[in-house]
């Protein structure tokens, strides 16, 4: 026997150990038996948790729809669209990752099957597969395995969690379920976990929990290879030790892990319940995680603190016209959830929808003096304009505090326009192309884009403050980088006027010189900004234009 073969046998065995720590771990997140069940929350949570405990950590999310990605969708469809700094449009999980774990996502955090298909029929056109028949295993498959470990290749994470979109069973999530099949395989178990999150209803008539549609979405998940490490269990009720040994015992998990996730009364109760569940040590243990510390969860609390138990209320108006569904304003709304907490105070938001706003002044009057603030919404075209600019003149006229948002800025524009500056046919071209004084024009390097997806004006322009203005005052800074979507800008040619008649520019973006943030000089509030401030609210930061428009409220 040859035995100078035991030492690189010895080496090679330590080199597999080293590489084996320090490697990024992979945890999937699944969901089972109906959508919206809080994939992203609880992905969020255990995020949260996991920091806590001294980990570096990301989340990305995985969207199984076609579309490249949701810069097209309506809110309707799919809630608001959330923008990175890096100017891409994303899923509204993004936002809720960003808001617990207060560090920036980006492009690589969001993948649809849409940019999947996109990038492997681009490598077939380009010759990249020699001639192969390009089929969904293994050419799709492998696009979602190499995007999913992206983040992890860069070695600035320790752990990285993929929230699989959709619910298992569903036809086009099949191919992710694959590629999850083969990491696990791949990476090991020790690098690589599922937690499936499912649901356990409670039927009324037999005031009981019931266990089966878990069990069938773990056998749904079986069926594609796949056997859950940790089951997350939504439910009405609390779940007794019972219920806990029948799903570990038909679902093939450990008692310790079936984790309850109780409905709780905020998104930012979970991290707590989770914390209560040990699902973070189970997570450890599974993955063989060094146990670096307890979590530090104190600012959570002091967070969660200040906002069940305020000292001060307020009612603010959010004119919009998309209420329908909450999620497409859903930033806007954690924002005020922050601000409020910040300023020990209770924020009411009441939607208001702005097709609703159309009247006389005293007829608008009537459906807004209840409120001691007004916040007018981003949106896109013309229907509900002309109610937005009602709630405006009236914030306007009655010192009210006003906060105004992409094209609530605009609009607040238009306003001063039509009824201070008195200009015939004063309008955004958005809404009258042929408006006879366009104090809101298309941006020029947006006059010969035709294609509509990934097109606008994306991501964070830094932005210099006027010293002295609100906007300055309450960032506390003469310079500042905010994140933008839109098309439309405010058209300089009338900057004298608007300025002469008390309108002041008090944001400019030096490098195209644009007007990024409007105040009225004589006017206890009144802001409106062409970017999206909510984008960038989290729990640890709150934004500084919320926290200052709801502390104008309270006085």
């Amino acid at each position: 026997m040859d035995h100078r073969r035991k030492k690189p046998d010895s080496f090679c065995f330590f080199l597999f150990f080293i590489l084996n720590l320090y490697m990024a771990k992979y945890i999937f997140v699944t969901g089972g038996v109906t959508s919206s069940l809080g994939k992203g929350i609880i992905s969020a949570s255990l995020a949260k948790l996991l920091q806590a405990r001294g980990f570096s950590i990301t989340i990305q999310k995985f969207d199984p729809y076609i579309n490249v990605d949701p810069g097209t969708l309506n809110p309707y469809e799919h809630g608001e669209c959330y923008v990175t700094d890096d100017g891409a449009e994303t899923d509204l999980d993004l936002g809720h990752y960003e808001r617990f774990l207060n560090t920036p996502t980006s492009q690589a955090n969001n993948v649809t099957t849409g940019r999947i298909y996109q990038t492997v029929i681009n490598k077939e056109r380009a010759g990249d597969y020699l001639g192969k028949t390009v089929q969904v295993i293994p050419h799709i498959t492998d696009e979602i395995k190499r995007r999913a470990q992206l983040l992890g290749a860069t070695n600035k994470y320790d752990i990285v969690i993929t929230e699989l979109g959709g619910t298992v069973g569903d036809i086009e999530s099949l191919p992710y379920l694959e590629a999850l099949r083969q990491l696990r395989w791949e990476l090991g178990r020790d690098n690589c976990m599922v937690i499936h999150l499912t649901l356990i209803p409670y039927l009324n008539a037999a005031k009981e929990l019931k266990t089966k549609p878990t069990q069938h979405s773990v056998k749904e998940l079986l069926s594609a290879g796949i056997q859950p490490d940790i089951l997350v269990c939504r439910t009405e009720h609390p779940i007794n030790m019972d219920i806990r040994r029948k799903l570990a015992l038909f679902c093939n998990v450990d008692i310790g892990s079936v984790v309850e996730a109780i409905d709780a009364e905020t998104i930012y109760d979970v991290p707590l319940l989770m914390a209560k569940e040990k699902l973070d040590t189970t997570v450890m243990v599974k993955l063989r995680l060094p146990d670096r510390k307890e979590p530090d969860l104190g600012p959570w609390k002091a967070f969660l603190g200040r906002l069940k138990n305020p000292i001060h209320a307020v009612r603010i108006g959010l004119i919009g016209k998309y209420l329908e569904l909450q999620d497409a304003y859903k930033s806007i709304f954690e924002a005020f959830i922050h601000a409020g907490s910040v300023n020990e105070c209770r924020v009411k938001v009441v939607p208001i929808h702005s097709e609703t706003l159309i009247g006389t002044p005293d007829e608008i009057g009537q459906k807004l003096e209840e409120f001691d603030g007004i916040l007018v919404a981003p949106g896109f075209g013309e229907r509900g304009i002309e109610g937005k600019i009602n709630a405006i003149r009236y914030a306007r006229e009655h010192n009210m505090p006003f906060f105004g948002i992409c094209l609530g800025m605009q609009c607040a524009v238009v306003e001063f326009a039509q009824n201070v500056l008195n200009l015939k046919g004063a309008a955004s071209t958005e809404v009258n192309p042929k408006a006879e004084n366009p104090v809101i024009d298309l941006m020029p390097e947006q006059r010969k884009i035709t294609k509509k997806g990934g097109t606008m004006r994306l991501g964070a322009y830094s932005c210099d403050l006027k010293k002295g203005s609100n906007a300055q005052k309450a960032y506390r800074s003469l310079q500042i980088s905010e994140r933008h979507r839109h098309r439309y800008e405010f058209n300089n040619d009338y900057l004298e006027q608007m300025e002469k008649a008390g309108m002041l520019p008090t944001g400019i973006n030096q490098e195209n010189n644009l007007v990024e943030i409007v105040e009225l000089k004589n006017h206890p509030w009144f802001v409106g900004v062409q970017f999206h401030p909510e984008l960038k609210s989290t729990v640890e930061n709150p934004h500084p234009l919320f926290v200052d428009f709801v502390k104008a409220c309270m006085k």
